[in-house]
């Protein structure tokens, strides 16, 4: 059986998915690729702008797209250091 993905997982997701995508997407395919219920997606979304990690611009036809702040990448950055520490050390 699969084990849940903490909280820290999840942003780190929802993230590199932004990432992955040109550092523009929008809401409903982030919500379908972060594999969250809506009422969970929407709480991390506003966890998110709130930390500052990602904004919400929009387009010309008014359509929302979620982007990484400089701060989103630097959280990415380290996320992955201390990932790549704890594997080093088998942790």
């Amino acid at each position: 059986m699969e084990r849940k993905r903490d909280r820290l997982e999840v942003i780190y997701d929802i993230l590199k998915i932004i990432q992955k995508h040109n550092n523009s997407i929008k809401p409903t395919p982030l919500l379908r690729y972060s594999n969250l219920s809506s009422k969970s997606f929407s709480d991390y979304l506003k966890e998110l702008k709130k930390k500052e990690l990602v904004k919400v611009l929009m387009d010309k036809k008014d359509k929302k797209h979620i982007t990484l702040t400089d701060k989103g990448f630097k959280y990415l950055e380290k996320y992955n250091m201390i990932t790549s520490f704890i594997e080093e050390f088998e942790l």
